[in-house]
C-alpha cells in the first residue's frame, strides 16, 4: 500500500473490515477442522473400542488429548489475536479523530489568518491614501503661505503708493481675514488627518503583532499534525 492509501480513511475503514472478515473464516475454518477431527476420532475409538487393545487405547486417548490441547491453544491464540486488532482498531480511531480535529483547527486559523491579512491589506491601502491626502494638504498649505506672503507685501506696498489709504486698508485687511480663516481651517483639518494618520498606524501595527502571533500557532499546530500522522503511520504499520 503507498503512504496516500493509507492516510485515507476510506482505505482504511475498507481494510479493517477485509481483515476481520477474513479472520472470522479462518477462525470458522479452524473450528470447523478440528471439530471434523475430533468426530472423526471419536468414531475411530467407538468402532475399535471392542477390538483394540489398551495399548492402542492408551495411544487414541493420547492422540485425543494432544489434538483437544492443540485445538483450544488454536482458539485462544485466535481470541487474543481478534482482542489485539480491536484494540489497533480502536487506537486507529482515536488517531484518526484527533488528526480530523487538528485538520479542522489548522483550518480555522488559516482563515482567520486570511481575514486579518485582508484588513492589514485593506489598512495598509487607506493609510497610503491618508498619507497622499496629507501630502496634498502640505502642499496646499505651503502654496497659501506664499500667497499670503505675496499678499503682505502687496499690502504694505499698496499702504504706501495708495491715495486712499483707508479703502485699500479695508479691502486688504478683509481680504487678509478671509486668508488667515482658510489657513486656520486647513491647519485644523491638517491635524486631523495627523490624528487619523496615527491611529490607522497603531491599528496596523496592532494587526501585524497578530497575524505574526496566528503565523506561529499554525505552525505549531502543523508540527502536532505531523507528529500525529507520523504516530498514526507507525500505529498502521505495526
Amino acid at each position: 500500500l503507498s503512504v496516500a492509501s493509507v492516510e485515507d480513511p476510506v482505505v482504511m475503514s475498507k481494510i479493517r473490515q477485509n481483515l476481520r472478515e477474513k479472520h472470522a473464516r479462518h477462525i470458522a475454518d479452524l473450528r470447523a477442522y478440528y471439530d471434523s477431527e475430533i468426530q472423526s476420532l471419536k468414531q475411530q475409538l467407538e468402532s475399535s473400542h471392542r477390538t483394540a487393545s489398551s495399548e492402542e487405547l492408551k495411544k487414541i486417548n493420547q492422540s485425543l488429548a494432544d489434538r483437544d490441547w492443540c485445538n483450544l491453544y488454536v482458539l485462544n491464540r485466535c481470541d487474543q489475536l481478534d482482542a489485539a486488532l480491536n484494540e489497533a482498531s480502536a487506537r486507529i480511531k482515536a488517531l484518526e479523530n484527533k488528526n480530523n480535529l487538528l485538520e479542522k483547527q489548522v483550518a480555522d486559523w488559516r482563515e482567520r489568518f486570511c481575514a486579518i491579512s485582508n484588513t492589514s491589506k485593506v489598512l495598509q491601502e487607506r493609510l497610503e491614501e491618508m498619507r497622499t491626502a496629507h501630502k496634498e494638504k502640505d502642499n496646499t498649505i505651503s502654496r497659501l503661505k506664499s500667497r499670503l506672503k505675496e499678499l503682505e507685501e502687496a499690502f504694505e506696498k499698496a499702504y504706501k503708493l495708495s491715495d486712499n489709504k483707508n479703502t485699500r486698508l479695508q479691502e486688504e485687511n478683509k481680504m487678509f481675514q478671509n486668508l488667515l480663516g482658510e489657513y486656520e481651517s486647513l491647519g485644523k483639518e491638517h491635524e486631523r488627518v495627523k490624528d487619523t494618520l496615527n491611529t490607522t498606524e497603531n491599528k496596523l501595527l496592532d494587526a501585524n503583532t497578530e497575524i505574526s502571533d496566528l503565523k506561529r500557532t499554525i505552525l505549531k499546530l502543523e508540527a502536532q499534525l505531523k507528529q500525529v500522522e507520523h504516530e498514526n503511520t507507525l500505529k498502521l504499520r505495526h
